[in-house]
């Protein structure tokens, strides 16, 4: 053999033992993906999720790892950017062949991903509230769907407790969300005799910040001598110069009640609510409910974060119940496999931070409580109203009718997403 193909062959011999050695390397670790913008209109919400999954990672570390592996976090930032989303997918799923995904906030964003989860058959799990009207087997929704959170806000609303509303304002960002949210408040309104003309519609692109002519609008909405509440789909900064327009046109909450149901502890942090005490959240959790898990939950972020200012939010413990699902999961299944994974996850349970139990359903949906809270002045939530026990999600609303006739079971040998209920 002549020197230079012994230099050839000893190349490729290390080449091959480079690759072998990588490979050997990844086999002793589990990546999870980790998909949220760190920069954009949508930084404001999902950089705290972010830093929710790489706590969950090391605390797993700490106590052994799965599965006898260490877990690595691969994180990447699609900036709010819907298309770039899709992208970032591809590559962790190709590229840093992680075993799950846990990311996204916006619908939009969430739409974008589906045909990457489905057509390389990984699993994401997706832990903010959205509009349903969506089943997909690679995807477990451990946010709220609208009878978990629209619908009893608007009760709430026209209770009289939540001030007897007669007259509603949907206000959202111009997306599926907020669009497909508010098309099935409007059919649950008019069903409960709340006809058309007692409910304006307004929607406002990503990032909107001149809120003074949308609010004078509401202001002359709510004269008309009818008791009006504001429902709040609006998403990312935008809220922020919303809610300051409130307080420079003195909308107080005892004359327009606002709910939101994007804006928790993390968004009110950079207002003054001073001027917004009593508006509304609806949620699945807040900060200050009462529970051992939630203080122990508190602590343990606090000394991740090494910032006691930080808080904690809804998304925040949605996450926290998907990851710690998936990690049972994948013990019971024993490997990290999608199809095994995706079998062993119904029927997980987790105990939540509101001191119950949140149990994941054959639809991909959680069963969990219905919170509704009031804004303090330091920026925390009183929660005024909350259901008896847990509530189970629907991926198709009954307000719909295209809708109503559908269900979701992902049991074998059934396997459908949006299957017509059978007829007993």
């Amino acid at each position: 053999m002549n020197k230079k193909l012994q230099a050839l062959v000893g190349a490729g011999a290390m080449a091959w033992s480079a690759m072998a050695m990588s490979a050997a390397q990844a086999a002793d670790t589990i990546k999870v993906g980790v998909l949220h913008s760190l920069s954009g209109t949508m930084a404001i919400s999902e950089t705290t999720l972010k830093d929710t999954v790489l706590m969950l990672v090391d605390d797993l570390n700490k106590n052994g790892g799965l599965l006898g592996k260490q877990v690595e976090a691969v994180v990447v930032d699609p900036a709010s950017d819907w298309p770039l989303f899709a992208e970032k997918a591809r590559e962790l799923i190709e590229k840093d062949q992680v075993s799950v995904v846990f990311g996204c906030w916006t619908s939009v964003s969430r739409k974008s991903v589906l045909p990457v989860f489905e057509e390389l058959n990984s699993m994401l799990f997706y832990p903010v509230q959205y509009e349903g009207e969506e089943s997909s087997r690679n995807v477990f929704y451990t946010g709220a769907a609208p009878n978990q959170q629209a619908i009893p806000a608007v009760d709430y609303l026209m209770s009289e407790d939540g001030g007897s509303a007669e007259r509603i304002v949907l206000l959202g960002t111009d997306y599926v969300y907020p669009r497909t949210t508010n098309k099935i408040l409007r059919s649950y309104l008019n069903g409960k005799g709340i006809s058309d003309e007692d409910i304006m519609e307004n929607y406002t692109p990503f990032g909107h910040s001149d809120w003074q002519s949308i609010v004078a609008d509401v202001k002359a909405f709510a004269s008309a001598g009818k008791k009006t509440a504001v429902v709040s789909t609006i998403n990312g900064d935008a809220n922020v110069p919303f809610y300051k327009e409130l307080a420079n046109q003195g909308i107080k909450a005892e004359d327009i009640p606002v709910v939101a149901f994007s804006v928790g502890e993390e968004e009110l942090a950079g207002i003054d609510t001073a001027p917004l005490v009593g508006h509304l959240a609806a949620w699945n959790y807040f900060q200050s409910v009462e529970s051992d898990a939630n203080t122990a939950f508190i602590e343990k972020w606090h000394a991740f974060i090494g910032d006691e200012s930080r808080v904690t939010n809804d998304p925040m413990e949605a996450t926290y119940i998907g990851f710690n699902m998936w990690k049972q999961a994948v013990e019971q299944a024993g490997t990290t496999d999608v199809d095994a994974v995706r079998q062993a996850m119904y029927g997980q349970k987790v105990a939540n931070l509101t001191g119950g139990t949140a149990v994941m359903n054959t639809n991909h949906h959680l069963s969990k409580p219905v919170l509704i809270g009031e804004v303090q002045d330091d920026g925390q939530f009183d929660i005024v109203w909350e259901t008896e026990g847990t509530v189970v999600g629907d991926a198709w609303s009954d307000f719909l009718p295209e809708s109503a006739k559908l269900t979701a079971d992902w049991t074998y040998p059934w396997v459908c997403g949006n299957c017509e209920k059978p007829m007993y």
